[in-house]
């Protein structure tokens, strides 16, 4: 036992937000796509949780960073670590070689060429023997449930940390697409801007995605969902003193409507490029929301009144491109395409 080499099939939703890893259908990694690094040596010293706890908190020996930028790497020799760090959590002790992978990654649809060989190279680097890529807005239609090979229009609008991707799904292949270097990242720095523009308080990154997270909306009338106010703690942007300042949603979501209301452009964008029996599909259908992004409170509202269609946040939107990519790697000889 143990002294064979072995294949372990692995599907890995690479975000620029979290990294998913999936294996025999479960989720055995959920963490965020972080990595902590020795200054002198390059040495990694933390991966996911562990090093978003030291990020913006380092001292001058140890960097931390985020790899992966608008969906794509950003820090080559960072994602590697990264990577295989995060694989390293899913190996049991137990064996005395390392698995030889077999790994399916979930891509943005707008990637380059240069693009998705850096992630088929970082996979690889890391210990990919079999390396298959999948767009996102595929895997997500997949983790969702829709049938992906029927000939059938089905909208998809996945909001993830770095990129939105919008695409129209028809007989296995996307028919039209839009890819948006714009998501929660942009969100997250919206309010930062603005808490320190408006409330002249400094708020870290972290901070900022609370705030999100806590009383981010996409439009100024929620009614009876409306959160309570949140409390942002920070010093002064000119004195430095300790600062109070209490945020709600209203001011919240007219600091992100630039932001959102470039969304909702690209959607429309996406849907006059879709031919018209498609089109009748998804009126039908409706156009489902993915990725951290469709949690963002009112946004399928908001997007249902403006373009009269109906917009439906999947079930577990975090996790639906990770799901969709880990049913393609079960079915791999079935999907014609993964790259």
């Amino acid at each position: 036992m143990g002294f064979f080499s072995f294949t372990k099939e692995i599907a890995m939703d690479l975000g620029t937000a979290n990294t998913i890893i999936i294996s025999d259908g479960k989720v055995l990694v959920d963490e965020p796509s972080v990595v902590a690094l020795d200054r002198r040596t390059e040495k990694m010293i933390a991966v996911g949780g562990k090093a978003k706890m030291m990020y913006e908190k380092t001292n001058q020996n140890i960097r931390t960073i985020r790899p992966l930028r608008d969906g794509v790497i950003a820090d080559f020799n960072a994602c590697e670590q990264m990577m295989r760090g995060l694989i390293k959590k899913i190996h049991s002790g137990s064996n005395l070689f390392t698995p030889s992978l077999k790994m399916v990654i979930g891509v943005p649809s707008g990637s380059t060429e240069v693009e998705l060989r850096a992630v088929r190279d970082s996979a690889e680097h890391a210990g990919g023997r079999e390396v298959y890529l999948i767009y996102e807005p595929m895997a997500a239609a997949i983790g969702i449930g829709l049938d992906v090979l029927a000939p059938e229009g089905n909208m998809i609008v996945d909001i993830g940390g770095g990129s939105t991707e919008i695409a129209v799904i028809s007989l296995g292949g996307i028919v039209a697409d839009k890819s948006l270097r714009v998501a929660g990242d942009e969100l997250t720095a919206d309010i930062q801007e603005y808490m320190s523009r408006q409330h002249n308080v400094k708020v870290s990154e972290r901070m900022a995605e609370r705030i999100k997270i806590q009383v981010g909306a996409a439009l100024t009338d929620l009614g009876d969902e409306a959160p309570e106010d949140y409390v942002v703690h920070g010093p002064n942007r000119i004195t430095a003193l300790p600062m109070e300042v209490p945020v709600c949603y209203q001011e919240i979501a007219r600091c992100l409507e630039k932001t959102v209301a470039k969304i909702e452009t690209a959607i429309l964008q996406a849907l006059e490029e879709t031919p018209p029996e498609l089109y009748a599909d998804i009126v039908h259908n409706g156009i489902y929301l993915a990725g951290g992004g469709a949690l963002l409170k009112g946004l399928a509202r908001r997007l249902t009144d403006k373009i009269n269609i109906p917009f439906h946040v999947a079930e577990d939107p975090l996790h639906c491109v990770a799901k969709g990519t880990g049913i393609a790697l079960k079915h791999i000889n079935e999907f014609s395409f993964l790259m």
